[in-house]
């Protein structure tokens, strides 16, 4: 009897610890809050609701938002791996003036086909083939002639 194993399912889905928060949520909100608390005793009010501003965007977007049913951070990282070395190299050549204008005054011939003509085999040597074919190589074409099985024992 083949041996059975338990296959985890899914894997792909984070640990809640919070209600419907994981613990990356959880974690990139603890982060949020700490840098708005040191910006609350660092800064001025003006700045302050600005840093406030900017981190608590940006701690929504990478908590909470997901790009096509994956995390942002996910997105984010893909998105910076592409621009920084894309995978898809595109040979944009453009042409001058002069280029151009060579190739308006250079006359382009039409290719010329080369078509070899095969000879048609004769009939009698298509006999020929197909008479050694169907006799299993007792016919020998040279001789004009059927060779007996009798002269082969």
């Amino acid at each position: 009897m083949p041996e059975k194993f338990i296959v985890p399912q899914f894997i792909d889905k984070e640990d809640k610890i919070l209600g419907p928060i994981t613990v990356r949520q959880f974690l990139i909100v603890l982060a949020t809050v700490f840098i708005v608390f040191i910006a609350f005793k660092l800064l001025a009010l003006p700045y302050f609701i600005f840093v406030a501003v900017i981190a608590s965007g940006l701690g929504g977007t990478f908590g909470f938002l997901k790009v096509n049913g994956q995390p942002f951070h996910i997105f984010f990282i893909n998105a910076l791996q592409t621009f920084s070395r894309p995978a898809l190299r595109v040979w944009d050549k453009t042409y001058t003036d002069a280029e151009i204008r060579a190739w308006i005054h250079v006359e382009i011939s039409p290719p010329v086909k080369v078509t070899q003509k095969k000879e048609r085999p004769e009939s009698t040597r298509l006999r020929d083939l197909s008479l050694i074919v169907n006799t299993g190589g007792v016919y020998k074409p040279e001789d004009d002639t059927v060779v007996s099985s009798k002269d082969f024992v």
